[in-house]
């Protein structure tokens, strides 16, 4: 064959385009397949002690306790799938909890929606046993308010002592962190010396040892100026107290317009991230304030609102494929009942007791379809307020993840199985961002307690090695071999 162009001529334009995909990987290198916190619970740092992650836990169970007491109530109340074929009867629960709890696989095939909403039950009530929280927040900023600086100084050193305490007494959540206040000119240093103050009193109390999972959040972002000051602050800490370049992270708060678009109408997301200088692991969406910054009365800020599904599309697109986590914001109804009991310890009527009910039930539905609505448009984290949203947070989530097992566990299958004998044989396999998908589908389940690394196993063919692995290409690349 003839051609006009030696391939020797060529090698200048190669060279080009390799340093430019290079460059473009390094921006671009997808996701670590690290494990991502499913929620975040916000609470106000002169509230946190070393146990609160295990009292938001026993708090959540007795929520359960007493307005759900079973699998057949809460699935009502949350409207999982089928759950209006459950029984009302607590005898007829209780014989269904036998019946399914002896032969599980039975029940799967025989009872479908009795299955799921068991097994969903089950699986919470372990998971706010064995894990109740986890990612925990420490909040110097909303859920704190502006103090004496005396007071927010002791603070700063008390919860640091807090969080040393809970790190040796093992009751630390997987993940832990600060949130400071905003960098704008009135705040800016108020910000930056509880930081110093937290890190310093924790490094001491800890000789040097912070948390694997310690993240700090800068709220109200507007300017890359005030990312890149973060990261100054960061390293100037590391430096001075010794600790390993790259150790103090953190998450960005996405709400306000200009963190969305700058001055110029260009996307901003990108350039607050890379003002990071690699220290920015994850950007969280601020529904409340984001919305108010857009002039949307206060009666139609919530989670679903337009405004909101186009700023988080937003990021999505703007931060696909860099590795930087993304969170949804928070449901601001929660679920608490209506009538306390009076001080005089008389109990509640029976009209009270049914609209506490009531009104927890309606809090709790409406928590789980705003998380369904994050789940479905990709956002994998969310906010908590309240201990009590804690029950329909891994409900919402684990029903998301069992719901579609089945189908995934086949796709994922039979993906593999054409992939490794495309690439034996020599042929081209060009899809493996979808492989990796699946891949992260179950990953996701596995960490959050969805699915068990055993189920997993089983349902996909995979080896406990390749699922840790994290990777679609290296579970080819060892099968290949």
């Amino acid at each position: 064959m003839k051609r006009t162009l030696p391939h020797e001529s060529l090698q200048d334009i190669a060279a080009q385009l390799a340093q430019a995909h290079k460059t473009f990987e390094s921006r671009y290198p997808g996701a670590t397949g690290a494990r991502q916190p499913i929620h975040t619970v916000y609470g106000g740092a002169h509230l946190f002690r070393a146990n609160t992650a295990r009292r938001l836990g026993e708090t959540a169970l007795r929520s359960l306790d007493e307005f759900a007491p079973d699998f057949a109530s809460f699935a009502k109340a949350i409207s999982l799938p089928g759950a209006e074929r459950l029984p009302d009867s607590s005898g007829a629960v209780a014989q269904l909890v036998k019946s399914i709890e002896a032969n599980p696989q039975a029940a799967r095939k025989e009872n479908p929606p009795a299955w799921f909403a068991h097994t969903i039950h089950r699986r919470v009530r372990e998971k706010l046993q064995r894990e109740p929280v986890e990612d925990f927040r420490i909040d110097f900023e909303d859920g704190y308010g502006n103090r004496p600086d005396a007071e927010e100084d002791g603070h700063a050193a008390f919860t640091a002592g807090e969080v040393a305490a809970a790190m040796n007494s093992g009751e630390l959540p997987p993940f832990i962190g600060i949130r400071i206040k905003p960098f704008t000119e009135e705040l800016r240093d108020r910000g930056i010396r509880t930081l110093d103050i937290f890190v310093t009193e924790l490094a001491a109390k800890t000789s040097g040892k912070l948390p694997p999972n310690f993240f700090i959040t800068l709220p109200k972002v507007t300017l890359p100026d005030e990312v890149s000051a973060l990261a100054d602050i960061c390293s100037r800490l590391e430096f001075a107290l010794q600790l390993d370049p790259g150790t103090l992270r953190f998450e960005l708060m996405i709400e306000t317009t200009q963190s969305i678009f700058n001055e110029r109408g260009e996307v901003n997301l990108m350039p607050l991230v890379a003002a990071g200088r690699g220290r920015c692991i994850a950007a969280h969406f601020g529904t409340y304030d984001y919305t108010a910054g857009r002039n949307i009365t206060a009666a139609y800020q919530h989670m679903t609102h337009f405004a909101c599904d186009f700023a988080r599309e937003v990021m999505q697109v703007a931060l696909a494929g860099t590795g930087v986590w993304l969170s949804d914001g928070a449901t601001n109804i929660l679920p608490v009942p209506t009538h306390r009991t009076s001080k005089d310890g008389s109990p509640l009527t029976a009209r009270q007791l049914a609209e506490n009910r009531t009104a927890v039930h309606q809090a709790w539905k409406l928590h789980c379809e705003h998380i369904r609505h994050s789940l479905v448009n990709g956002y994998y984290q969310g906010w908590d307020l309240h201990p009590a949203q804690l029950a329909t947070r891994y409900a919402a989530v684990y029903s998301f993840f069992l719901e579609g097992l089945d189908a995934a566990s086949e796709r994922l299958r039979n993906f593999i199985g054409k992939a490794a004998q495309a690439t034996l044989v020599g042929e081209v396999f060009d899809d493996a961002a979808t492989g990796q998908g699946l891949l992260n589908y179950f990953l996701r389940a596995i960490n959050c307690g969805a699915v068990t690394a055993e189920e997993a196993q089983s349902l996909t063919g995979l080896t406990l090695a390749e699922l840790r692995a994290a990777s679609f290409v290296r579970i080819l690349e060892s099968r290949r071999s």
